[in-house]
């Protein structure tokens, strides 16, 4: 398994513990993790903080140029938010743990030029299924479905 995803895949589990939704990412910068996070969205009453949000947010203030150069690993396909923020900071590359559970804006990653590598890991595959069949509820507000 790739250590990056690896780490999206702990701090999936990470999430999961403390009974957030279990989704997590890390932000790689020249083969060194600068910022890694899980969704926090039960855990800190946040709108916005995915797991790629919350990776985003720990790696803190990069200059453009750095942004340019990561690659962002994630446990789940990202959801149109997340992959406004890809786009925003011009991250050129994005490792999908899976996109069965849910795909997100892949194709407008895609048409922005962002390269995706979609790795469909059984830990991430299960973890998100077995996710959304206990918490329908949380999942489709994660999502934006009400």
């Amino acid at each position: 398994m790739n250590k990056y995803l690896k780490i999206a895949i702990e701090e999936a589990y990470n999430g999961l513990e403390v009974g957030g939704i279990p989704i997590g990412s890390a932000l790689v910068l020249e083969g060194k993790v600068i910022g890694r996070g899980h969704n926090q969205r039960v855990q800190k009453g946040s709108a916005i903080l995915h797991g790629e949000m919350a990776a985003l947010e720990n790696a803190g203030r990069l200059n453009a140029d750095e942004y340019q150069r990561c690659t962002l690993y994630t446990t789940l396909s990202p959801c149109s938010m997340c992959s406004g923020a890809i786009i925003l900071y011009g991250i050129h590359k994005v490792v999908i743990g899976e996109n069965i559970n849910f795909k997100g804006e892949e194709e407008l990653l895609r048409s922005r030029g962002v390269i995706l590598e979609v790795i469909q890991d059984l830990t991430c595959i299960n973890m998100m299924s077995d996710f959304i069949t206990k918490n329908p509820q949380l999942w489709n507000e994660d999502i934006g479905l009400y």
